[in-house]
């Protein structure tokens, strides 16, 4: 039993069937890990195979340095692969990919007990805040923009509508347009039900005089750009 945690590599260096174990292990182990990372997350299929194959490309890196002066070098260029992802990553795809570097090291090293015990206690990790709901979503608000005529008091008008379809709404910015015949406002909401956003815009244009609405993906700047 102890001996599974003790380093495969051979002192004389690493040998053919070496090699060809630790990148198969990392690859198996690499695939638990973006399995994990699928559990009640988004993801795309690109970013999932990265997963399953870094921990192995890492492994190999060290495998090759392993005893070298340069291997500190190597690690630091191994991590350094963070910043040049096409684009910007959530929090939890970052530490995603440090997980993946972090099995590959371990494995880079020879310790395929390790390596197993790591990925069964950061998948544990995982499973467990993602099921009570420590990586859960907050409400997703939106930038609502109406259209009314002068002569609408738009101060309660709309409120019915707001208490029926939404969990919360507030009145961000109120502009007048075409020479003061209409008055553009922009709301910041939060629906309670997205599919539901047809029949609430619907709504919306029985007391606006069918004039334009939009609704949008919340940005705390767009307000200033009505």
């Amino acid at each position: 039993m102890l001996d599974l945690f003790e380093s495969i590599m051979p002192s004389t260096g690493i040998t053919p069937s070496i090699f060809i174990i630790l990148v198969l292990i990392s690859l198996v182990l690499g695939s638990i890990i973006a399995l994990i990372h699928t559990y009640k997350n988004d993801y795309t299929r690109s970013f999932v195979m990265t997963l399953a194959i870094l921990p192995a490309v890492v492994s190999v890196v060290i495998l090759m340095v392993n005893g070298n002066i340069g291997a500190g070098v190597a690690v630091a260029g191994a991590f350094s692969l963070v910043r040049f992802r096409s684009a910007p990553g959530t929090a939890r795809e970052i530490v995603a990919i440090f997980v993946a570097m972090g099995l590959g090291l371990i494995l880079g090293m020879g310790y395929v007990g390790y390596a197993a015990l790591f990925t069964v206690l950061i998948g544990l990790a995982i499973l467990c805040y993602s099921r009570f709901g420590f990586d859960g979503k907050k409400p997703q608000k939106k930038n609502l923009k109406i259209t009314i005529p002068e002569n609408l008091d738009y101060s309660d008008v709309f409120d019915e509508i707001f208490e029926k379809y939404t969990s919360s709404y507030k009145l961000k910015q109120v502009k007048t347009s075409n020479m003061g015949s209409l008055f553009k406002l922009s709301y910041e909401v939060v629906l309670k039900n997205l599919s539901s956003e047809k029949n609430f815009i619907d709504e919306l244009r029985t007391r606006n005089g069918n004039l334009e609405i939009s609704v949008s993906e919340y940005e705390t700047h767009n307000t200033e750009q009505l």
